[in-house]
């Protein structure tokens, strides 16, 4: 069993996932902050200093100056403006996804169109053309003679 677990896990394509994974958290940190720190501050602004992190109701009817406030006390809330951060981050994964595999089907097209070596027929054929181009007369071949004779 354990021999089992171990061609299993250093499989290449467990280990290419995990190595995906691994990047991929790192990627989603790079994003949470750059949802956060960079894109929410002017948008805030824009929007009149509102802070979509601290932008929640609470359900039990009372006002908390801030969502930390409102969750030490225990309070259950809807907490929109966080939701609000995560779809943004979303959209901006989903739009450096889209642009990787964008660029990745690219390349694949212009890869696909580059002209393979032709094969031994066709080159075959283009002396034979090339030849009747020139107007060689055909190599001599055997008379056969006609058919009902």
């Amino acid at each position: 069993m354990l021999k089992e677990f171990k061609e299993f896990a250093l499989k290449g394509n467990v280990v290419d996932m995990a190595v995906g994974i691994i990047i991929g958290a790192a990627f989603g940190t790079i994003v949470k902050s750059l949802v956060d720190d960079i894109l929410m501050p002017p948008l805030g602004l824009a929007t009149g200093g509102v802070d979509f992190s601290n932008m929640f109701i609470a359900l039990n009817g009372e006002d908390y100056g801030s969502l930390a406030q409102a969750r030490q006390a225990g309070a259950p809330t809807i907490n929109f403006g966080l939701f609000i951060n995560n779809v943004i981050a979303f959209l901006i994964v989903a739009f450096a996804l889209f642009m990787v595999i964008k660029g990745m089907n690219y390349l694949r097209r212009k890869q696909e169109e580059a002209p393979a070596s032709p094969s031994e027929e066709v080159k075959l054929l283009k002396e034979i053309r090339d030849a009747l181009i020139k107007g060689d007369p055909p190599a001599k071949r055997p008379q056969t003679p006609p058919r009902g004779t």
